[in-house]
């Protein structure tokens, strides 16, 4: 009888620990209880926050702030950011001196 309420008791302990863990879970997804203060509907459409322009070649990406598409064949593709470090027009003639125009 010992063994059998030892085996009962570690079966309660581990769905118990399976349901804490799966609630524990689950509240990562819930939103938060911090109250959201209200603006009014004319302010939010004056000064609302601006959508950042999302790049053509990567759709997941920012746009490059230096690859605006007045170069040919700019797509907004860096998605190293080499644009931020180095001048477009020096990479790009450094593309065509070595051959390597897509």
């Amino acid at each position: 009888r010992c063994s059998s309420e030892r085996r009962h008791i570690e079966m309660v302990s581990l769905k118990t620990t399976a349901l804490v863990a799966c609630v524990a879970g689950a509240s990562a997804f819930a939103p938060g209880s911090a109250p959201l203060t209200r603006v009014s509907t004319r302010a939010a459409i004056a000064r609302g926050p601006q959508m950042q322009q999302m790049s053509k070649a990567i759709p997941f990406l920012e746009r490059p702030e230096k690859l605006d598409g007045s170069m040919p064949g700019d797509a907004g593709f860096d998605p190293l950011g080499f644009s931020d470090y180095y001048d477009v027009k020096w990479m790009q003639e450094a593309e065509i001196k070595h051959g390597r125009v897509c």
